[in-house]
């Protein structure tokens, strides 16, 4: 639970961080915006990098891409409102934008609700949730464990990920639905 707890913490002050240099920024003060910036643009890299491993030359265009439009979209921030989920937003349109732009026959499944993975504090820290989450799925049954590799981590459609696994679509949602399930006890300490 340390771990769970630590890394709340530096999202939260992370959050604080940023969201202070941004409505400095926004208030005129341009060394706190181009802090922003260059700190935004870090975090932008990792998050990138865990979804585009295959195409890492679209990483920095797709960076690059992502700062012009928090750029030009600035004045549309509350700042009533947490940073995370407006950058959250921004992000996974232009990440959407990308792979679209590209796609050849593949699947688009973008998590809506990993905006904590946007502020990860380094390539280390997801290499290291990479680890914890491998050794949790080593823990289920193949029934539960594939369905959520195929179509949680790699982004294939329940369709595809029956295919390749010999089961059949209802199989593969119930596994997703039931694997989850157990990893969110493992994570709680129940199971």
């Amino acid at each position: 639970m340390d771990r769970i707890e630590e890394r709340d913490r530096r999202f939260t002050d992370t959050e604080s961080r940023l969201r202070g240099l941004m409505l400095q920024g926004l208030d005129g003060d341009a060394a706190a915006y181009h802090q922003f910036l260059k700190a935004l643009s870090a975090h932008l890299r990792a998050y990138f990098r865990k979804r585009l491993f295959e195409r890492p030359d679209e990483v920095e265009d797709l960076v690059q891409d992502t700062l012009l439009a928090v750029h030009n979209q600035r004045h549309t921030y509350r700042a009533d409102q947490p940073l995370t989920a407006w950058m959250h937003a921004i992000a996974r349109y232009k990440l959407i934008d990308l792979l679209r732009a590209r796609a050849s026959g593949e699947s688009l499944n973008v998590p809506l609700d990993d905006e904590l993975e946007l502020f990860a504090a380094s390539d280390t820290e997801a290499r290291e949730a990479k680890k914890d989450l491998d050794t949790l799925l080593a823990g289920l049954p193949d029934r539960q464990r594939l369905p959520i590799v195929h179509v949680k981590l790699e982004g294939l459609s329940v369709v595809e990920a029956a295919q390749l696994t010999g089961m059949s679509e209802s199989a593969i949602k119930i596994g997703v639905h039931r694997g989850l399930k157990a990893l969110a006890a493992k994570i709680k300490g129940i199971a």
